[in-house]
């Protein structure tokens, strides 16, 4: 079971620093708020958490550090007029072996008068029109390739209510089955044979985020200043566990400040590596290669929060060691996940393409850019494929 069970006794007081990490996962109380207006969904928040801290109702989470003044920031990191697309082909990595449960796009046309409608001359149903038209659909596992995760992604369950009893819930008290809804049979979940749903259904929708959609994050158009941590440079393409130490180290090497609201992105040369496979990923190397951030680390998560940055983004799969480094007792199977999405609503990026802008940055003595990347638009989905995009 994922989360730490809550009981009345692990309450803290509320004049406990809320800002301080913990190795007590989720289950941990931070404080209790009295005042009846607004009300809140939640009577505890975790240790550690914002909840509420940009309303009882925010669904934006640090977003909301990106202000006027941050955008003006990125802007200003504009001057060589050059551009960078950061998403790999949305038909990487190829296969399914960094997740059993994700697969890669499926392309279909659409129909048009019973016929496949690709190539379709009008022709065939006016003779006095001369077009040809192509129509297609695509089935898209959102979390498969270059990738932003919601604030729906990963909940935890957690003593919200102060009645001793943990329940599933995400960022700001959104509760599972009230506010992130899904299917309870396997028949109304994946894509069966033949494109159907489950194991033969009719496709259809049987799941959403009704809070914290990835649309949340697309009405905010993610534009700002963004910075670039460039592990790669540090410690090549061997499996290394970045910690606190780790990290600053390679701030200071680089003389790298992150500042209230910037987007950190991370530079582990993975996706650079994915390419070179040519979407067929060799199960051993994938879980050899490349820096992973040590989400077992208190202090690299106390770093994240006291950083105040917006967003993070990494060109390896998980941003974290997954499965995380060993750990004793009850708790998240992905601590940085649990920290960032949950406690507070930092979203995560994931197996962007990271290199090329990498290396431009730094053969100009440079690490901050201006970085455009909203999400798809698209309701109630708890993730979302994104195409970044760098400007210097």
């Amino acid at each position: 079971m994922m989360g730490t069970n809550t009981t009345a006794r692990s309450i803290e007081s509320a004049d406990q620093d809320s800002g301080r990490a913990t190795d007590q996962g989720a289950g941990r109380v931070d404080d209790q708020v009295t005042d009846p207006v607004p009300k809140r969904r939640w009577k505890h928040r975790p240790q550690g958490s914002n909840w509420g801290d940009f309303g009882p109702d925010d669904q934006a989470g640090r977003l909301n550090l990106i202000t006027a003044d941050k955008i003006r920031e990125g802007v200003a990191e504009v001057r060589d007029g050059r551009s960078f697309c950061l998403s790999l082909p949305l038909d990487y990595p190829g296969g399914n072996v960094l997740n059993p449960r994700r697969h890669p796009p499926v392309l279909r046309p659409t129909l048009r008068n019973g016929r496949p409608n690709m190539n379709y001359r009008l022709f065939v149903d006016n003779e006095s029109q001369t077009d040809v038209v192509s129509d297609d659909l695509a089935i898209l596992h959102l979390q498969y390739s270059t990738q932003w995760d919601s604030l729906a992604h990963v909940g935890q369950l957690f003593d919200a209510d102060g009645d001793g009893i943990p329940e599933a819930v995400y960022y700001n008290g959104y509760r599972a089955g009230q506010d992130v809804v899904g299917p309870d049979s396997a028949d109304d979940a994946g894509i069966g044979p033949g494109g159907t749903g489950g194991t033969g259904g009719n496709l259809r929708s049987t799941s959403a985020a009704r809070a914290l959609g990835i649309e949340n994050m697309a009405e905010r158009c993610v534009q700002g200043r963004a910075v670039m941590i460039d592990l790669r440079a540090h410690f090549g393409d061997a499996r290394v566990n970045v910690g606190f130490d780790e990290l600053t180290g390679v701030l200071a090497a680089d003389r790298v400040v992150v500042e209230p609201g910037d987007m950190v992105c991370l530079h582990t040369g993975f996706a650079d590596r994915l390419l070179e496979m040519g979407r067929k990923p060799e199960p051993d190397a994938m879980e050899n290669l490349c820096a992973v951030l040590d989400g077992r680390d208190r202090r690299l998560l106390q770093w994240i929060t006291d950083s105040k940055l917006s967003v993070l983004a990494a060109d390896n799969y998980a941003v974290e060691a997954h499965p995380a480094t060993s750990h004793l007792g009850c708790c998240a199977a992905l601590p940085l996940h649990e920290h960032c999405l949950f406690k507070l609503g930092v979203h995560l990026g994931e197996i962007w393409h990271l290199t090329p802008l990498a290396s431009w940055l730094r053969s100009q003595g440079r690490f901050r850019f201006l970085l455009t990347a909203p999400p798809l638009r698209l309701p109630g989905a708890v993730g979302s494929p994104v195409t970044p995009v760098a400007t210097v």
